[in-house]
């Protein structure tokens, strides 16, 4: 073995689909190359010690978000006791602003943007000459039909034990400045009938669970309907052994076709992903976000009442423009047209995203460190900012662990966003943690919450009683379930966090 593949993941059940694109597209290299993942959190002596038990001659690095400060300690120390392995990085964290980046100080050779062929070509380079005499390669972009699919190179205990992600295409039209698929020209389908055999395969080989990172499912309606089409034949064909699919949807463009094939979903066999954001037009027009509220949000409703899709809807909090006040009433929006869950982002500055034009002028100050996370702007302050964070992390906790949902509709009554914001300033008073805190402290906080707000300790109880930890019959929105399989949907921003 002279080259390995590697990165780490944010967890376990995330197998990586752009190490495996990298491996399949290795050619002649392909035999003499492995692929090795990581779960971050992992001790930095151990992973290197694994990655030198391989005896390589190249280290290639797939650099996120969410890793890039481990892998840069993991990188360091590999230079330290084996300065002899070239290491090669790759991937969206360290394909722009290069250089102002330890870790690429640290590498060999990066790779910005597309490897599928360069990275086999720098690695030829390296191995049989003649040496590349640049650091910094520019990825080529080849014909997508040009580009081996990686699906076969998904273990059985891949396939057994974590989630399968696929693509029936990549980039993506829109130019939303928060997202890195803003520097996409357009989105590139690949071979439809050579996608779909691989899908057939995963499947004959026993994969359930597809989770497709496509920017914009249902921007082509044709092959949209064609691979909903694919998962509806395996659900009639095998109803006792149900296949459950994840898609990101764009949420104004529902058209009747589209809408008669998800009606056609039972309950537990499809998730969406719906990326809002704002519900403000001065924001969306800012960040160069084009959607139509009315429709997105008459999609919305209808997905609600006449489809069985699990749905799982983005905000995001920090935009340059939306303030507060607007903030809740787009929340408070999104509130009434009952998605299962809505998922409240704070906005991080990707690398080589365009939010950074809005910096001066909207006061937009950032995390210096990965995630790179807002810390305030023009318009929300620092401490207000902390306010929105500790709210999306209460969120989850309360709201979308589906573990309260009959309570829920009664804790935020006629204003979601003010009830749930009081009730999260209240608790971060009354137990100073964000985090880990244990499922019965959580239900009894949440019942003294009840009790200062005029409810009688034995009604606030009998309500917890009725659904704590998830156990209602109510079908409450925000409830969890079969049909949550997959609860951790990343949002648009988060597809760069966990990918």
């Amino acid at each position: 073995m002279t080259i390995l593949l590697t990165t780490l993941n944010a967890r376990y059940t995330h197998a990586s689909l752009g190490l495996r694109y990298l491996l399949a597209n290795m050619g002649e290299l392909q035999e003499q190359t492995r692929l090795q993942e990581f779960v971050i959190g992992a001790k930095t002596t151990e992973i290197v010690e694994r990655i030198l038990a391989h005896a390589p001659r190249i280290v290639g690095f797939g650099i996120y978000i969410w890793n890039v400060e481990e892998t840069t300690r993991v990188v360091a120390m590999l230079k330290r006791v084996a300065p002899d392995v070239v290491v090669v990085l790759g991937g969206p964290e360290v394909s722009h602003e290069p250089n102002e980046q330890e870790i690429v100080k640290l590498a060999d050779y990066l790779i910005t943007g597309w490897g599928d062929v360069t990275f086999p070509k720098l690695c030829s380079e390296i191995l049989h000459g003649p040496k590349p005499l640049m650091k910094i390669h520019a990825g080529v972009q080849p014909p997508m039909d040009q580009i081996k699919l990686p699906y076969s190179l998904y273990s059985d205990s891949d396939i057994k034990n974590r989630t399968i992600y696929v693509e029936a295409s990549r980039g993506c039209p829109f130019k939303c400045e928060f997202c890195l698929s803003a520097l996409d020209k357009t989105a590139w389908p690949f071979p439809f009938d050579d996608f779909l055999a691989e899908m057939e395969s995963l499947y004959a080989r026993g994969a359930r669970l597809f989770k497709f990172v496509d920017r914009t499912f249902n921007l082509n309606i044709k092959t949209s309907l064609k691979i909903m089409q694919f998962f509806l034949d395996k659900l009639e064909a095998h109803p006792d052994d149900p296949v459950y699919a994840h898609f990101e949807l764009v949420p104004d463009h529902l058209p009747d076709a589209l809408k008669e094939g998800i009606s056609k979903f039972p309950a537990g066999a499809l998730q969406f992903e719906i990326g809002i954001q704002s519900f403000n037009p001065a924001v969306q027009t800012l960040v160069s976000r084009k959607q139509d509220n009315q429709k997105a949000a008459d999609n919305i409703r209808w997905l609600t009442n006449h489809s069985n899709a699990h749905m799982h809807v983005d905000l995001i909090a920090g935009l340059p423009g939306e303030t507060v006040d607007s903030f809740a009433e787009g929340f408070n929006k999104l509130w009434s047209l009952n998605p299962h869950e809505i998922q409240f982002g704070i906005l991080k500055r990707l690398r080589g995203t365009p939010i950074i034009r809005h910096t001066q002028e909207y006061s937009l100050t950032f995390e210096p460190y990965a995630p790179y996370t807002i810390l305030a702007n023009r318009d929300i302050d620092f401490p207000t900012m902390q306010r929105l964070v500790r709210f999306a992390r209460y969120w989850d906790l309360v709201a979308n662990s589906g573990r309260f949902g009959n309570t829920l509709p009664v804790l935020l009554g006629d204003d979601a966003f003010g009830q749930f914001m009081a009730f999260s300033d209240w608790l971060y008073a009354n137990t100073d943690a964000t985090h880990r805190i244990a499922l019965d402290r959580l239900a009894a906080m949440v019942a003294r919450w009840l009790q200062t707000r005029g409810m009688s300790k034995t009604e606030a109880d009998a309500l917890l009683a009725s659904d704590y930890a998830g156990r209602n019959e109510s079908g409450s929105r925000l409830k969890g379930g079969a049909a949550g399989a997959e609860t951790a949907a990343p949002s648009r921003q988060a597809r760069h966090l966990a990918a």
